[in-house]
């Protein structure tokens, strides 16, 4: 799959995720632009192979510059990846505050939708692109106590992919989603665990008796954004080793 010519924009762009789809696009020849908060940690994670502008994606104005920021730079946009995601302080329903319920819908969904909105007005302008949103499998199927924010959020985002894909497919935009499983990054692990309590989680709950590699959650989010996967519209691609078949 080839990507020469093409610029891709990645939110969430200091995560573990986002750094193995920095990666396989650089691989397959694209011009990638990192996007986050924290501008130190974007400089690092992009290494020298890859752009970045600092943006914060709950913030319209600051998504806008974003997005703006791309095009200026390189006259077009051609594949988003919507990777920008918190898991907020678990706790139960009746007890969870208010400030980690609102602070986690908005960078995992609101943001998402600020995203999409001004990546398909550029997009548009250019004739067609490939939108590519990281939800979870904990969204498909919700069985981890605790984690309502998260959840509700990452369902709302595979809703809004499918949504949005069947609006704007005429216009020659393909917008799908990636729904990981457990991978191999820091946010799958519970509070207080060891590598060996984490692996052993998984091996229990997970058919395939591991973790992902990121690398793996990357090649899959690379097919949805490349011409290989032409004719795939609105789908939400689950990658957890059987987790939830």
């Amino acid at each position: 799959m080839s990507f020469d010519g093409k610029v891709v924009l990645i939110t969430g762009g200091t995560g573990a995720l986002a750094r193995a789809i920095l990666d396989a696009f650089v691989n397959a020849g694209a011009q990638v632009v990192l996007a986050g908060r924290d501008a130190s940690r974007l400089a690092e994670a992009a290494q020298g192979k890859a752009d970045w502008v600092e943006a914060d994606v709950t913030n319209p104005d600051d998504v806008a510059r974003m997005v703006n920021t791309v095009v200026q730079r390189y006259s077009r946009l051609d594949v988003a990846v919507n990777a920008a995601g918190v898991f907020g302080k678990p706790g139960p329903v009746a007890s969870l505050d208010v400030e980690t319920w609102t602070s986690v819908v908005n960078v995992n969904l609101t943001g998402v939708f600020l995203c999409m909105k001004y990546e398909i007005a550029a997009m548009k302008d250019n004739g067609g692109g490939a939108i590519v949103n990281l939800a979870s499998n904990i969204g498909a199927h919700g069985r981890r106590p605790g984690l309502s924010a998260y959840a509700s959020s990452k369902a709302a985002v595979s809703v809004l992919t499918q949504t949005a894909a069947r609006e704007y497919i005429a216009d020659g935009i393909r917008i799908n989603a990636v729904s990981p499983g457990a991978s191999d990054t820091p946010m799958s692990y519970r509070p207080g665990e060891t590598k060996e309590d984490r692996d052993a989680r998984v091996a229990s709950a997970v058919p395939a008796g591991r973790v992902s590699d990121p690398a793996e959650v990357a090649a899959t989010v690379l097919w949805l954004a490349s011409d290989e996967a032409s004719f795939v519209v609105g789908h939400d691609l689950v990658v957890d080793g059987g987790a939830t078949a």
